[in-house]
């Protein structure tokens, strides 16, 4: 009986911005190394149903896409499976070719059928020829009457190596609306929910989601899949920790599915994801790409590492992403032809097989931010691997309308950056962690950020105290840090439109797309220097204090233009407001001498501090630790 790995489909809602992530109706060309579409040949309006759409006479549509192409290379190099049959189902005259790319992205034809009336057309193509990338499409070309689509699929005879079911985790903080459009999702999905054993929807908020509009039928769709499971507001960690927990209760639970609550997700990917783990020669978790949510076609992440000196997360391509697939489809970006192969993968969307949870422990108390990638170091050096699978996406807010360096958040940048080095570098003192953190403070300082400076402060206080300050921090970090904000001035967001808030020079205006002025080398070195010892040094102008001295849009108000100025307007990441960051020698000096300070003995102590947490972890990450921390109040 043959095993159905991916269905061909179409969106799920009539965006048409979502065109080029499932189908190509278009004519492409390259003109100036730049692709370009030069006609369309298809819309919205030919999608019949979830997997069915119409080809016009004398028209063609790819399905080389995103959701719709087989990735071909992931499944050579992670599975067993060395054959792979296509079946196309159409009604209508024409033809289906079928193509496969390589790894630099170059298009082969490997066979063509020619099909009238009813037709069931099958392919059998061999996984041998895939090791450094590639893809498989089909193609449909209508003849002078309309074809038809009326189902694809891709399948394999071969046996999965597991065969269990997944336990899907979201975890939620007052998003009850974006967590109703997710159960919806998945209460419409039957073919996926097949393969599900439970729901956990952990919900740590004030805004419930069981009394949101429309959780109701939601709730009578999923019937017993569906858990609500209410805790106190233990962040991203503690939210997925409990998911992991019960998940681990659960027999027939092979995998659990992490999901985040602001997002909108594509059911058929959440079927891959786990019919892809079932496969897999060895357990390993099995990631999902992100698309941003208000720009849907837009890819944010693809393959994401950790680099090992300067100890930071990135993507693997860093200049080449984001990726807009309104400017160049697949056929068009021979760099997603590629096989990359991620060091970690958000949490936004990750499967984690339980025998992975077993051996290496849940997730790192560490409230948000590093737990994702502290988990897949933890379960990579245990010998679990992690995937970012192409054709498995959902899509995410994403962070082009946020600053999270400069707000509460930064507290946990800081931290957990750091106790993830002690615990996983394995350079000595972590590399150039710690004077990459130097710099950090020096950037903020410059720019009259005070408030992110003292949450980064606090953070280092807190790891040098040890091991033992991430349980008793859990609860109390998030609020500490954002009561923190009421003593620094910058944290306030304008908004009054009573008030508006105007500058003294007005704004300065940059254009975009053009080089920057970023300084570097020895003007750095100089520019730093210079810098540092004018806000040492000299008081700032009265006239500036009283009213800003300047205005800066977000996306030009660098750590090289704004310490020139005693003051400035500063518009918030969102648009909603401004920030007045104004300068504070006497702060700075202070803040400067701590921060000069705490980074010293950081680096002193990381040999003991390395070894204290390194010691800990087993304890930190154990079930029977987070058991008594999740359900010792119940």
């Amino acid at each position: 009986m043959p095993h159905v790995l991916q269905n061909v489909v179409f969106p799920l809602d009539r965006d048409p911005d979502l065109i080029p992530l499932y189908f190509d109706a278009d004519t492409w060309s390259v003109i100036d190394d730049e692709a370009v579409r030069v006609t369309e040949h298809a819309r919205l309006g030919d999608v019949l149903g979830r997997g069915s759409m119409v080809v016009k006479p004398s028209r063609r549509v790819s399905f080389a896409s995103y959701f719709n192409a087989f990735p071909a290379s992931y499944w050579q190099h992670w599975t067993s499976v060395r054959s792979i049959r296509l079946t196309v189902r159409t009604s209508g005259s024409g033809t289906v070719l079928v193509y496969r790319s390589n790894g630099a992205g170059v298009a082969q034809r490997i066979d063509t059928r020619e099909v009238d009336d009813a037709a069931e057309s099958t392919f059998d193509i061999p996984l041998t020829q895939f090791s450094d990338g590639g893809w498989i499409w089909f193609d449909l070309v209508a003849d002078d009457t309309p074809l038809t689509l009326e189902r694809g699929e891709w399948s394999t005879e071969h046996e999965p190596v597991r065969t269990g079911k997944a336990s899907l985790g979201i975890t939620t903080f007052n998003k009850p609306n974006y967590c109703v459009d997710t159960l919806t999702a998945l209460g419409e999905a039957p073919e996926l929910l097949e393969l599900v054993d439970r729901v956990f929807l952990v919900d740590q908020g004030t805004r419930k989601v069981a009394e949101e509009a429309g959780f109701d039928a939601a709730n009578a769709a999923l019937g017993e899949k569906l858990q609500v499971i209410d805790q106190p507001n233990l962040g991203g960690s503690g939210g997925f920790a409990r998911a992991m927990l019960e998940s681990l209760d659960r027999p027939e639970s092979d995998f659990v599915q992490l999901l985040d609550d602001d997002v909108r997700i594509e059911p058929e990917s959440i079927r891959r994801s786990i019919l892809f783990a079932r496969y897999t020669t060895t357990p390993m978790l099995v990631g999902a790409h992100m698309f941003d949510l208000l720009d849907r076609p837009r890819l944010h992440a693809w393959a994401e590492v950790v680099d090992e000196v300067p100890f930071m997360w990135r993507n693997l391509f860093q200049d080449r992403m984001p990726h807009d697939f309104r400017r160049a489809n697949l056929r068009q970006s021979p760099l997603l032809h590629m096989r990359m192969d991620a060091g970690y993968n958000g949490w936004w969307m990750c499967l984690i097989p339980l025998d992975v949870i077993r051996e290496v422990g849940l997730a790192l108390p560490a409230f948000i931010k590093w737990d994702d990638a502290e988990f897949c170091l933890r379960a990579r050096e245990a010998g679990f691997p992690t995937v970012s699978l192409p054709g498995v996406a959902l899509w995410h807010v994403s962070w082009v309308g946020k600053d999270d360096s400069i707000d509460w958040q930064a507290y946990f940048h800081a931290r957990n950056r750091i106790v993830a080095g002690l615990l996983h570098s394995g350079v000595p003192r972590g590399g150039r962690l710690i004077r990459h953190s130097r710099r950090v403070d020096l950037k903020h300082l410059m720019m009259m950020q005070y408030y992110p400076v003292a949450l980064r402060a606090r953070a280092l206080r807190d790891v040098l105290r040890g091991p033992q300050h991430l349980w008793e921090t859990l609860p109390t970090a998030m609020p500490d840090a954002r009561a923190l904000a009421a003593r620094f001035p910058e944290t306030a967001v304008h908004t009054d439109p009573e008030t508006v808030l105007h500058s003294r020079r007005g704004r300065q205006v940059f254009p975009p797309g053009e080089p920057t002025d970023t300084p570097s080398g020895l003007r750095l070195r100089t520019f730093t220097a210079r810098t540092l010892l004018a806000h040492l040094l000299h008081k700032p102008d009265p006239a500036n204090l009283e009213t800003p001295e300047v205005e800066f849009g977000k996306n030009d108000a660098h750590w090289w233009r704004l310490p020139h100025f005693d003051s400035a307007l500063v518009s918030a990441a969102d648009g909603s407001g401004k920030n007045i960051y104004t300068r504070d020698r006497r702060r700075f000096r202070h803040m400067l001498r701590d921060s000069i300070l705490l980074h010293r003995r950081l680096e002193r102590e990381w040999p003991r501090l390395a070894k204290e947490y390194r010691d800990a972890l087993p304890q930190l990450v154990a079930a029977e630790s987070w058991r008594g921390v999740l359900k010792g109040g119940e």
